[in-house]
């Protein structure tokens, strides 16, 4: 953990690895494979970062990467897969972090499969939504996937395994240039009051929706692990309304899926 730095107010980096014994119920609701059995044993190695930045001219970044091996009781693997994605959270609406962001993506799944950044990104655009929200976007998006199994583009294991460790270590390139280009702007309590309440959707959707941290939930992981992703300061208004052309305003129409890679560069 990192915790009140000049630019990081809260960046955590977890690693875990956990195994036990998967029920049928709970098979079902990850996508295990099990066949008929009653249950059965997983185990699942991941690493997760999440870093809130002090500034609100700085966007939050959520990574993610975990392998799941489901095996029986006899202790044979009975399925496999990869999971996991990125995804930028802004408070102030610059379009072309979102731009780099998603090129940068881009860039890094085509090296892999051509089809996997615009699968990826649709099912990001998809994943990360406060459903009792209206459908709010949690952020601007990235790339999300899950049950990335063997055969799966007609891809080995490794090749899978490749892509999953680029997708690993993107975060210098994709969030990097960001952090390095906002971290001098200037900012207010405007700024920072629209930082609190965007942060309290984000905290709505991890605890509400997000997959893993409802794992860790019901796995009885340990707690101050599970809920690291959460911001150190939150805030929730009632109703908030804002005119058109403010940056409250613009930040919302930034959450709304567009094709970031086609859009044409504007200065922010």
């Amino acid at each position: 953990m990192l915790a009140e730095g000049s630019s990081l107010e809260k960046a955590g980096v977890n690693r875990s690895t956990v195994e036990g014994v998967l029920p049928a119920a709970m098979a079902q609701r990850l996508g295990a494979r099990i066949g008929g059995a009653a249950e059965a044993r997983f185990f699942v190695a991941g690493m997760s970062v999440v870093i809130h930045p002090r500034s609100p001219m700085i966007p939050t970044v959520h990574l993610n990467v975990r392998y799941f091996e489901i095996t029986d009781a006899a202790g044979e693997p009975v399925d496999a897969w990869f999971g996991g994605g990125t995804d930028l959270t802004p408070t102030y609406p610059y379009p072309d972090d979102a731009r780099h962001f998603h090129r940068t993506l881009q860039a890094i799944c085509a090296r892999h499969h051509p089809t996997f950044y615009p699968r990826f990104k649709t099912w990001c655009d998809h994943y990360f939504v406060n459903a009792h929200r209206g459908d709010e976007r949690r952020g601007v998006g990235g790339v999300f996937f899950d049950h990335l199994r063997p055969g799966e583009a007609g891809l080995d294991l490794e090749a899978l395994l490749t892509f999953w460790l680029d997708l690993g270590r993107s975060l210098p390139a994709t969030y990097g240039p960001i952090l390095d280009r906002r971290r001098g702007e200037p900012w207010g309590d405007r700024e920072r009051r629209l930082q609190l309440f965007r942060r309290g959707r984000y905290v709505e959707f991890n605890l509400v929706h997000d997959r893993g941290t409802l794992f860790g939930l019901q796995t009885n992981a340990r707690i101050e692990s599970v809920l690291m992703s959460l911001p150190p300061l939150a805030a929730w208004e009632y109703a908030p309304e804002w005119g058109p052309g403010t940056i409250e305003a613009r930040l919302m129409g930034m959450l709304e899926p567009r094709d970031w890679v086609a859009e044409v560069p504007t200065s922010s």
